[in-house]
């Protein structure tokens, strides 16, 4: 299973907009992905936490792989982001 976050600055409504999108996105894919959502000042705490980060942009550099997405809740643009990462990870075939 992946484990996905999505960041946004307050945590709540982009972030979690974000997380539906993706949970939707992973099952078009059928991937098995247990998708979350925080904050800016929390994703640092919580960064073990995750295989894949997916951000509005808001980081440049963190030790997993991150998404930057110009529509958090673009579903098309989420499934072309991740799905590279998902198979090199050995999620996707």
């Amino acid at each position: 299973m992946v484990r996905i976050v999505a960041v946004c600055g307050a945590g709540l409504g982009s972030s979690f907009a974000c997380q539906m999108a993706i949970e939707q996105a992973m099952q078009a894919l059928g991937v098995n992905a247990k998708v979350s959502h925080t904050d800016t000042s929390t994703i640092s705490a919580i960064i073990n936490d995750a295989d894949i980060v997916v951000s509005g942009k808001n980081y440049q550099k963190l030790p997993k792989p991150v998404v930057f997405l110009d529509r958090l809740v673009d579903k098309a643009e989420i499934t072309e982001k991740l799905t590279p990462i998902l198979k090199e990870m050995g999620e996707l075939k």
